[in-house]
């Protein structure tokens, strides 16, 4: 005799694997990151494209500041690692520690951004003066708007830890938060190699 065991009746196996689902928030952070990168490869090939048929690259008169460009180059992504040890204490409850990281990694980020409002007033040249010229202020220029954005949401971050015990989506917060600081600080990357190495 055969007998047929009805799937519905088979026991479950309790586990934790419903709670190693990714939130839903993380999930649309790295589907919005996506659609960034798309945009930035786009600049990326802009770049190269106008490259590759130019004469003299960059034009005379560019000159630039590779060793300040470089320093703060290092503090941008170091706060990448500023970040992680926010998310890595806030993922943990430690809530006051995670506070100073997040506030590190902040003024770290506004140094950055500091020094890119410095450069583009005392740079020898502007958008108008040549192709790369455009080129230089357009891709610093929006990878300079994507640091002003992270941090603003830091500052809504420290604004959402400053009282109480918290609430069960600050972590989820945080660590969408994270993903679009590292991307940053990734894309800075390419940027830098692009603007000051390869030129």
């Amino acid at each position: 005799m055969t007998q047929v065991i009805a799937l519905d009746h088979v026991p479950k196996v309790p586990g934790p694997a419903g709670k190693r689902r990714p939130p839903v928030l993380a999930v649309g952070v790295i589907i919005w990151l996506g659609s960034e990168f798309m945009f930035f490869s786009a600049l990326f090939g802009t770049f190269f494209t106008i490259r590759a048929h130019a004469l003299h690259w960059p034009p005379p008169g560019t000159d630039l500041d590779y060793v300040q460009a470089s320093i703060f180059s290092i503090v941008l992504l170091s706060s990448s690692a500023t970040m992680q040890r926010a998310v890595f204490l806030m993922e943990r409850g430690r809530r006051a520690e995670a506070k100073i990281w997040l506030i590190a990694t902040f003024f770290m980020g506004f140094a950055f951004a500091g020094n890119q409002l410095y450069e583009w007033i005392t740079l020898p040249f502007s958008p108008s003066s040549s192709v790369y010229g455009s080129l230089f202020f357009i891709m610093s220029g929006l990878h300079g708007l994507h640091v002003l954005l992270g941090l603003v949401a830091m500052l809504g971050l420290l604004g959402r830890i400053a009282g109480g015990d918290g609430d069960p989506g600050e972590v989820s917060v945080f660590q969408g938060v994270s993903y679009y600081w590292h991307f940053v600080d990734f894309m800075w990357i390419g940027l830098f190699s692009c603007l000051f190495l390869l030129s």
